[in-house]
C-alpha cells in the first residue's frame, strides 16, 4: 500500500488502514507497508533546505499577480537540490523506479502476485506498477485518482475546477453558522468574503501575536486546500476562517489564538530523517517523472489566466516550480498506463475532490479502460472508502474478498 503525498512514509501505513478496513478483509490479507525510495527509512534524501513551507511547494503569485519572486525561489531551490548531498541520487527517484522497487518487494515476500491499495499519488504509482507488471498484479484498489496522462504540469488544469466544486461544501457550513463565523448567509456571500480576505492577506499578511509567524494569502489558501480534504475537518476550517479574519482586523481573541495554534501545530522535530525529506522526494518525483516547460512566459501567461478564471486557486496551479530549472532532465519517458491486462482494478472517486478532482479520476478511468471498474461517489473530500458509504465499502470488500468486480461502473450516493 502507498498513502500518496508524494513523499509520505508508508512503513506504518498498515496500522492506519487497519482501522478502516473490514474485519473480514483483515482476516484475508497481510498488510504490507514500505517507505518508498528516498523516503523515511529508505535512505532518506535531502535538498539541503532548512525553511520548508507548504506554500513554497504550492506557490501563489504576489498580490499584483507577479510571479517574479516565485521564479527566483524556484531557481534557487533547484540549484540547492542539485548541489545537495543527495544531488546525484535525486534523478533516480521516479515513479517508475518506485514501481520496480515494489516488484522487488514482491519477490522478497516470495509472492507470485501482489494486491495493492493506493491513495492519491499512490493511484498513479499503482497504475504504473500494473502497466509494468500486469502479470504480477492481483487485486488493486486506487482511491482519489491521478490522471496518468497529465503528469505533472498538466495536472494543473484540474485544480481550479476541483476547488470550485468542493469549496461550496465549506461555504454552506459557514453560511449556516453565520452568527459565529460572520462570512455571510449564502454560498455566494461566503465565497466573496473569503476571496476578499485572501486578497487582503496577499497585500498585508497578518502577524500571529507572540510569534514571528505571518499568515499570508498563500498560507490562508493552503490551509483551506488541506482542510477541505476531509468532511470532518470542515468545522475546523470555517472556524479558522473566522479566527484569521479577526487576526487580519487586528482583533484576535484568546479563542482564536488557541484555534490557530491547533491548525498550525507541528509534530516534534525528527532526528532520523532530514527536515526537508518529504519536500526533496516530492520535487524529485514531480521533476523527474516528466518534462516541464522552461519558457518563463508560459508560466506567466497560464498563471494570469488561471487567476482570472479560477479565483479560488488564484493562479497557484499554473505557477512555476523548481522543475522549470531542474538540473537533470527525466531519465525516461513517463510509463504509458495501458488497458492491457486483467479486469482487476477498482477505482474509487468522489465527485467533489479538491486534491485529485473528478476530471482527474475520469482520466484514470479512460486510461485503464476495461481493466477497471469505476465507482463514483456523490460526496466531497479526498477519501472514499470507510467514509460512511455502504455502497462503496460493499463493492470494495466484495472485490478484495473474492476478486469479483461489477462489470459496469457503479454510482454511489453519499
Amino acid at each position: 500500500m502507498n498513502p500518496g503525498g508524494p513523499g509520505l512514509e508508508g512503513l506504518d501505513h498498515p496500522s492506519l488502514l487497519a482501522t478502516v478496513l473490514s474485519s473480514e478483509v483483515l482476516d484475508h490479507y497481510d498488510l504490507i507497508g514500505f517507505d518508498p525510495r528516498g523516503v523515511g527509512h529508505s535512505s532518506p534524501v535531502t535538498c539541503g533546505l532548512t525553511d520548508v513551507g507548504f506554500t513554497d511547494l504550492f506557490p501563489y503569485p504576489a498580490a499584483d499577480g507577479s510571479i517574479d519572486a516565485n521564479v527566483a525561489l524556484a531557481r534557487e531551490t533547484a540549484t540547492r537540490c542539485a548541489a545537495s548531498t543527495s544531488g546525484d541520487v535525486l534523478p533516480f527517484i521516479t515513479t517508475a523506479n518506485t514501481a520496480r522497487d515494489m516488484d522487488r518487494i514482491r519477490q522478497a515476500l516470495g509472492e507470485g502476485k501482489i494486491s495493492y491499495w493506493g491513495q492519491s499519488y499512490g493511484t498513479y504509482l499503482g497504475a504504473v506498477y500494473a502497466s509494468l507488471f500486469a502479470e504480477n498484479t492481483d487485486r488493486m484498489v486506487l482511491e482519489g485518482n491521478v490522471d496518468p496522462t497529465s503528469v505533472w504540469y498538466g495536472f494543473a488544469r484540474y485544480w481550479g475546477v476541483g476547488m470550485a466544486s468542493r469549496f461550496p461544501d465549506a461555504a454552506r457550513l459557514a453560511a449556516a453558522n453565520n452568527d459565529t463565523v460572520h462570512f455571510g448567509t449564502s454560498i455566494e456571500e461566503v465565497t466573496a468574503t473569503y476571496l476578499e480576505l485572501a486578497n487582503r492577506l496577499d497585500a498585508t499578511p497578518a502577524s500571529v501575536p507572540g510569534t514571528s509567524a505571518r499568515i499570508t494569502g498563500g498560507l490562508f489558501r493552503s490551509v483551506t486546500y488541506v482542510l477541505l480534504q476531509r468532511d470532518e475537518q470542515l468545522p475546523l476550517l470555517v472556524q479558522s476562517w473566522r479566527a484569521i479574519a479577526h487576526l487580519a482586523a487586528g482583533a484576535p481573541t484568546a479563542e482564536d489564538a488557541a484555534l490557530l495554534q491547533q491548525v498550525f501545530a507541528q509534530g516534534p522535530a525528527r532526528t532520523d530523517v532530514p527536515a526537508d525529506n518529504q519536500t526533496a522526494v516530492f520535487l524529485a518525483l514531480m521533476c523527474g517523472d516528466a518534462s516541464w516547460p522552461t519558457d518563463l512566459e508560459v508560466y506567466r501567461k497560464n498563471t494570469a489566466e488561471d487567476r482570472a478564471t479560477h479565483p479560488l486557486t488564484a493562479g497557484m496551479p499554473f505557477n512555476i516550480w523548481p522543475c522549470a530549472f531542474w538540473k537533470t532532465p527525466p531519465r525516461e519517458a513517463p510509463v504509458e498506463v495501458t488497458r492491457q491486462g486483467a479486469h482487476n482494478i477498482l477505482l474509487l472517486q468522489n465527485r467533489r475532490d479538491n486534491a485529485t478532482p473528478w476530471e482527474s479520476g475520469l482520466g484514470m478511468r479512460e486510461a485503464l479502460g476495461a481493466r477497471a471498474t469505476f465507482v463514483e461517489v456523490d460526496a466531497g473530500g479526498h477519501y472514499v472508502y470507510g467514509q460512511g458509504s455502504t455502497c462503496v465499502d460493499g463493492v470494495s470488500n466484495t472485490f478484495l474478498l473474492n476478486g469479483r468486480l461489477p462489470q459496469e461502473d457503479v454510482s454511489c450516493g453519499n
